[in-house]
């Protein structure tokens, strides 16, 4: 099953795309919207929920586990630069490529222009988060609620000090560190059955989509598409030509990894539903996953390159619809105001959205500009979703080939045909091991 997963994925896309178009023009949108749209929608949220079940406890266990079994505290605080250098770094790329490739395209010119309402009543009230309030939310004041409510960051802190007290008292505390070991085992274990839900999850939400807004609205807003997913294909190869930089040849394995994430993330539009596989995944790859249990809820705070990427081309297509000329230092201070407010908001639903009206609010550009972009925003979520996948994979490889632990992947293991009905490597004759088998996933 695990090993055709990609395929179900991939059909289960194409079959929403079908079933949605078919709908949309042999229905009134009325009926779509009350008697069809819930019951496609309720297909992926099971997956979603599904998932959200999943993420506390997978990210608890993985950096207790990991902080414990790493044992040197200088080494973590090191790792924890590294790795927010390369965040920082990453995102400044990610908003300056952004800024470039619409000041290049210019796709603003000639959108249409919405009116307020339609705006403000999609967007909803957005409420400024200042920066006090920001550094005051890293920190959680009860941490099952951290764990109730999946916020990552305040997770990954609490995480940190349970981690490390745990190695600081070493013998006391290793039946603690061995129950998150098992714990973070059977989370992954929960993630191989989840996943074979995901295709028909990935049918419901895209034929949702497709259904309420028909692949017309693609024709109306095809320039700013093409160009935003051009900008982002150019973004892929920065992030995997850097990649390759410490890689060398095996971010091609790298890239066959992590595509079933990548697909679970585009579909979805949720980076969330992809961060269970992306941990099986990786620690298929070699990564351990006291580097990965750190990494990937670090950066999934704040290194979403794709997103910043969006708000960045969304914030200046929008003054260009509106013909405001922006004097190149407004946009190097729209890129800093981008780089600070994008780092709050990892939890936030339409996160970018609200980032983005915060920013044309504060340098005055018209607010209700954000619903010339909201009839095709969940087409442009799924490619930048996907794209903060490929920078968070990219970036734990690279920390941990940087730190020179990088194991060697698990090989593909094909038994000879007389070999015995038990092997040591697999645990069944027959078995053979590659990127979408779960069955084998490295401790």
């Amino acid at each position: 099953m695990d090993r055709r997963l990609t395929l179900y994925i991939l059909l289960g896309m194409v079959l929403g795309v079908v079933v949605g178009q078919i709908l949309n023009t042999s229905l009134a949108p009325e009926v779509i919207q009350q008697n069809v749209a819930p019951w496609l929608k309720l297909l992926s949220d099971i997956f979603l929920n599904l998932i959200k079940m999943l993420v506390a406890p997978l990210v608890l266990s993985t950096i207790v586990v990991g902080i414990a079994h790493m044992g040197d505290s200088a080494a973590l605080g090191r790792i924890g630069v590294r790795a927010l250098a390369w965040f920082i770094t990453a995102s400044l790329i990610s908003i300056g490529l952004g800024l470039l490739m619409v000041n290049l395209f210019q796709p603003g010119i000639g959108a249409p222009i919405p009116d307020a309402a339609a705006a403000s009543s999609a967007v909803g009230e957005v409420k400024e988060l200042k920066a006090t309030e920001f550094i005051l939310s890293v920190f959680p004041k009860n941490a099952f609620e951290a764990m109730a409510t999946n916020n990552i960051l305040q997770i990954l802190v609490f995480s940190i000090f349970a981690g490390v007290a745990l190695s600081a008292i070493g013998e006391k505390g290793a039946a603690l560190v061995r129950g998150a070991d098992a714990l973070a085992e059977m989370m992954l274990q929960v993630t191989g059955y989840v996943m074979r839900y995901a295709p028909i999850a990935v049918f419901g939400a895209i034929a949702n989509v497709v259904a309420a807004s028909g692949l017309g609205i693609l024709a109306t807003y095809v320039e700013l598409l093409i160009e935003f997913y051009l900008s982002l294909v150019i973004l892929w190869i920065i992030l995997l030509g850097v990649g390759a930089l410490f890689l060398h040849g095996r971010i091609w394995s790298l890239i066959r990894y992590i595509r079933q994430p990548i697909m679970i993330a585009f579909s979805t539009a949720s980076s969330e539903a992809a961060l269970p596989k992306l941990f099986e995944q990786l620690d298929r790859f070699g990564i351990p996953r006291r580097i990965s249990g750190f990494m990937l809820p670090l950066g999934y705070s704040f290194n979403l390159d794709g997103s910043m990427m969006y708000m960045s081309f969304a914030t200046i297509f929008i003054a260009q619809a509106y013909g405001i000329d922006l004097s190149i230092g407004t946009q190097i201070m729209i890129l800093l105001t981008l780089m600070i407010s994008s780092k709050g908001i990892a939890a936030v639903p339409r996160a970018s959205l609200v980032v983005i009206t915060g920013t044309l609010a504060m340098f005055g550009l018209p607010v209700e500009g954000v619903a010339i972009i909201l009839a095709i925003d969940q087409f442009l979520d799924m490619g930048r979703t996907a794209t903060n996948v490929v920078g968070n994979a990219v970036a734990t490889s690279v920390i941990t080939k940087w730190e020179g632990m990088l194991e060697v992947e698990e090989p593909e293991f094909v038994p000879h045909p007389e070999a015995p009905a038990h092997t040591a490597a697999g645990g069944k004759a027959g078995l053979e091991l590659d990127p979408d088998n779960f069955e084998d996933a490295r401790r």
